[in-house]
């Protein structure tokens, strides 16, 4: 989504005990019963709310009605966050939460705010003295990194790639250098009808030995997700058109350290 220019409503007066709370409402990634990969806690919280801001009001209500809202579809209120969005709108999508209306903010799936543009709401809300509460909730982006085996303390997303394909190659090969230098996983998402192009270029511009996980239809059924070197996925290329994918890679030679430390100072 292109970047909006936050108009600020100036509310520092209003004390934040009387604002409503800005929850960041976790949605299925893949098709499957909400049940199954959203907390209790977080459906209970999603079904009372009446106000949202969501990025596609068709979708959006078809989740809802899977959860059986309190309110009847057609009362609940939705605010579009998307392309389409003007600046100056935006001030109207906080306006319950200063009344007092706890509002959700939810993504198309997954975790909002994350490779999503909701974080200029949240921005808003901070800006505001309006209480933030993120729900727990799947992440693709954190599910794929778990499952990887690659380096989970040092990492960087870095969202898509460009679409111009000389463009893409050089900064694939960016990545793989930096990747190398600093002990970093390097995680980027691609449109999915343009996921075969990107896998071309992957195997075409990376070194035979750098490891590179494909996480594809991460939760649902046909969940596939495996790390291997660039020369092994050269012998068995995977068919990953129209699929949601998450690709991670880290140069060889890398390896993750263990560190002993206190279980008290874990987080």
């Amino acid at each position: 989504m292109p970047e909006l220019n936050i108009l600020f409503t100036d509310q520092s007066s209003m004390k934040e005990q009387t604002a409503g709370v800005l929850y960041l409402i976790p949605k299925t990634i893949a098709e499957c019963l909400p049940e199954m990969v959203i907390p209790e806690e977080v459906l209970k919280i999603t079904r009372r709310l009446k106000f949202y801001i969501v990025e596609n009001e068709r979708t959006t209500r078809r989740y809802l009605s899977q959860l059986k809202p309190e309110h009847p579809i057609a009362d609940i209120q939705l605010f579009l966050l998307n392309k389409h969005t003007k600046p100056e709108e935006l001030g109207e999508f906080i306006a319950p939460l200063l009344k007092g209306e706890d509002v959700g903010l939810m993504s198309e799936a997954g975790t909002p705010a994350i490779a999503d543009p909701g974080a200029v709401i949240v921005a808003m809300a901070h800006r505001n003295q309006i209480r933030v509460a993120p729900l727990v909730g799947p992440s693709s982006i954190l599910l794929a990194l778990m499952a990887s085996g690659l380096n989970g303390q040092n990492f960087s997303f870095n969202g898509y790639l460009p679409i111009d394909k000389s463009e893409r190659v050089q900064k694939i090969r960016f990545y793989e250098k930096r990747s190398l230098s600093e002990n970093q996983t390097q995680i980027f998402i691609e449109t999915p009808f343009r996921n075969d192009q990107l896998l071309d270029d992957l195997l075409s511009s990376c070194e035979d030995n750098t490891n590179l996980c494909i996480a594809a239809d991460i939760s649902a059924e046909e969940e596939f997700i495996r790390t291997q070197s660039v020369r092994e996925w050269k012998k068995n290329r995977p068919e990953l058109n129209k699929r949601p994918v998450i690709f991670l890679l880290l140069g060889s030679g890398n390896r993750i350290k263990i560190r002993h430390q206190n279980v008290k100072n874990k987080r």
